[in-house]
């Protein structure tokens, strides 16, 4: 068993996120490519954006701080600190409307 704590993550990568070119970054924080679970902490400064994709299995989002927008088709949702959204499987993007740290959690099929 390992103990890890979600504010200190989200803090470093926030950090790293308004200081960098790309104006996100991410760490896996548990699985990854050789586990069905996986699941990244992100972070966006203001305004970025990550691009339209395809999620690779049922997933959600939780924001551990901000405010964000994710858009699937037509279909758009905010999401604010403390909030769990479902992510549809269509392809999807997430706007930061504000600096903010997202949990990504997937399950791969």
């Amino acid at each position: 068993m390992r103990k890890l704590s979600l504010d200190a993550v989200a803090r470093e990568q926030l950090k790293k996120a308004t200081e960098n070119t790309q104006r996100r970054s991410a760490k896996t924080v548990f699985g990854g490519h050789e586990h069905v679970l996986r699941q990244s902490v992100i972070a966006l400064a203001a305004g970025a954006v990550m691009a339209d994709h395809l999620s690779p299995g049922e997933a959600t989002l939780q924001v551990l701080r901000g405010r964000i927008r994710l858009t699937a088709g037509k279909d758009s949702w905010e999401g604010r600190t403390g909030d769990l959204l479902d992510i549809p499987g269509a392809r999807q993007s997430i706007k930061a409307l504000e600096p903010s740290v997202v949990l990504l959690t997937v399950v791969k099929p």
